[in-house]
């Protein structure tokens, strides 16, 4: 992802927005502010790289049932909440759903622009994850189902011969689908494809 991060704040407090945009584009972030959550939801397309700033009470949609929502839609973006009428339970709730702080105003400015340069530090880590996983994905799915059944067998160590009696192959057909895998999985080790295969998540399931 090469596009500059954007930090997105979500309040319904103008004097807070403009307060904040002046702040993080001091710092040489992009900012895009909205006066509520709804306004948010309407402009924003994941995914983009940066962080949201979000207040807790808002009328129509709340910073949590904003968050909620990002959740339900596989959205990423890290979230730092800010607000004047926060409670523990509602701090812990937030936090237990992913967001990276809760913060309550008034805040110091540096350490609101501390927590932004680790989030976004976080969502490059997370879109470098994501396109390694997309890759793999391309890779694994371009194998055949016995292609497949073949790599399971030598990822776990079996030889050749082993793998062979297994699945009822000859050792030489054995050898071409691995050749195979090799070559599709792009990999050009043992090693190799075994840290390929473990780097992808199971909990992906498969392509």
């Amino acid at each position: 992802m090469t596009d500059k991060p954007t930090i997105f704040v979500v309040d319904d407090d103008t004097a807070v927005r403009d307060s904040l945009r002046w702040v993080i584009e001091s710092n040489g972030w992009n900012v895009e502010t909205y006066a509520s959550a709804e306004a948010f939801l309407g402009a924003y397309t994941p995914p983009r790289l940066g962080c949201l700033i979000l207040d807790v009470r808002m009328p129509g949609l709340s910073g949590p049932e904003l968050q909620k929502l990002l959740n339900e839609r596989r959205c990423s973006l890290p979230i730092i909440f800010i607000t004047a009428h926060g409670t523990v339970p509602t701090a812990v709730r937030a936090i237990q759903s992913g967001a990276v702080d809760f913060i309550m105003k008034p805040f110091n400015n540096i350490d609101l622009l501390e927590r932004i340069d680790q989030c976004v530090e976080r969502a490059k880590q997370d879109a470098a994850s994501r396109t390694q996983e997309d890759v793999l994905h391309k890779r694994l799915a371009a194998l055949t189902p016995r292609e497949r059944e073949v790599m399971e067998h030598v990822v776990a160590g079996k030889p050749n011969k082993r793998i062979a009696a297994d699945l009822s192959l000859s050792i030489k057909t054995v050898e071409a689908h691995r050749a195979k895998i090799m070559q599709k999985m792009q990999a050009h080790s043992l090693a190799e494809l075994v840290r390929l295969v473990l780097a992808y998540p199971a909990r992906k399931g498969k392509p």
